[in-house]
């Protein structure tokens, strides 16, 4: 069969894993969604019944659980606590090592040699991943290390079945339809035998496509699929007005609602460490007690902690108040000045892992009712 001649075709559950084991004998590392200590995370997998099937996610503010459903689907829940970020762009990185040896010293920089193969990657988390190729890759200056992570991913993407209730991709316009950066885009369609609707997006996946055993979908097939994306669309969990919304923010940095939610906010930095596009790191560097080698190493950091903002003789940022409002005028207004578009995603994690309950589009709705009569200048940082 030639796949460039029908963009749409149908596989079952025996071409969906030839396809991960054809990916693993090209060399990749296939990740891919699983059930591990209550939560569906990404992690190695190298068959299908390593999925999360049979299993949903319910999830609201500050809350997250698990359930089995009814039917057996694959990828019928939203997304979990981890982003593929952690794979491109990890909590911990050794990014060289300095080893003395009498007079000589030697620098090694860390070996980067696997290929990701992404299985399950919704279309919030393509655009957070395009969000983050602009962060690291865009400027004059690139992150070498995420730039050797990224190159040669294979993307295959799930168009949503099942919104979870935190989330509000429609609002952002980032989903539940995969609409680019992927090599392949399935649709699991409901009823037995299992089946997916199956399109490439890349030459790569084109030509493993080509290798499948797999038929043309028919236009009932296609309907359905269609229909199941518009239904979940239409069942989001939460809606953020983005209206004006940079102007709104940036207007507002003085409204008494940066108060009232900082005597719920606990500056746990849960937000950003579960959100797929947040980039702030801190490098530190260490020697071992012989003081014959020093490491240095980059790990997640997050405006919420004091340290990130500490300038000599202090944080600038001391209050609760100023770094909540740091974090989400940053994502939702500051981020569009800097790379023109906005930091979210709305995939709703920062609202179901926060200890608190504490919601984004909930913030931004009360700011917006009740905007502030009057500015004061220059407290950014208070």
């Amino acid at each position: 069969m030639n796949p460039g001649s029908d963009p749409k075709w149908i596989v079952g559950t025996e071409q969906l894993q030839a396809a991960l084991d054809l990916l693993a004998s090209r060399g990749y590392q296939v990740l891919g969604p699983t059930v591990r200590d209550g939560a569906i995370v990404y992690d190695s997998i190298s068959s299908l019944e390593e999925l999360p099937r049979g299993w949903t996610d319910r999830q609201e503010a500050g809350t997250y659980r698990l359930e089995k459903r009814r039917d057996g689907a694959y990828f019928g829940y939203a997304v979990g606590p981890q982003s593929w970020k952690r794979f491109l762009h990890p909590p911990l990185e050794r990014l060289w090592q300095m080893r003395r040896d009498g007079d000589n010293l030697s620098i090694e920089q860390s070996p980067i040699a696997t290929k990701f193969a992404f299985l399950g990657v919704r279309a919030c988390e393509l655009h957070a991943l395009s969000i983050q190729d602009k962060v690291y890759l865009g400027g004059p200056y690139r992150d070498t290390s995420y730039q050797r992570r990224r190159e040669d991913n294979f993307i295959v993407a799930v168009n949503c079945g099942e919104p979870g209730g935190t989330c509000f991709c429609v609002s952002m316009g980032t989903g539940p339809r995969a609409d680019r950066g992927f090599d392949l885009a399935l649709t699991e369609l409901s009823g037995e035998p299992h089946q997916f609707l199956l399109q490439a997006g890349s030459a790569a996946g084109s030509e493993v496509l080509s290798q499948l055993s797999c038929r043309p979908a028919t236009a009932a097939e296609i309907e359905a699929a269609d229909a199941i994306v518009a239904n979940t669309a239409d069942r989001m969990g939460r809606t953020l007005d983005t209206n004006g919304i940079r102007e709104l923010l940036q207007s507002n940095l003085e409204h008494p609602r940066w108060d009232e939610v900082a005597q719920r906010c606990l500056s746990c930095t849960n937000c950003t460490m579960v959100c797929p596009t947040c980039f702030c790191t801190t490098v530190e560097d260490h020697t071992d007690l012989s003081n014959q080698v020093a490491i240095r190493e980059r790990k997640w950091d997050s405006c919420f902690t004091l340290d990130f903002s500490y300038l000599h003789g202090g944080s600038v940022r001391k209050q609760t108040r100023s770094r909540y409002r740091q974090w989400l005028t940053h994502k939702l207004a500051n981020w569009i000045d800097q790379f023109g578009t906005s930091g979210c995603v709305g995939c709703g994690r920062c609202i179901t892992w926060c200890p608190v309950g504490i919601d984004i589009t909930a913030e931004v709705a009360a700011i917006r009712a009740t905007p502030a009569t009057s500015q004061e200048s220059g407290h950014g940082g208070a």
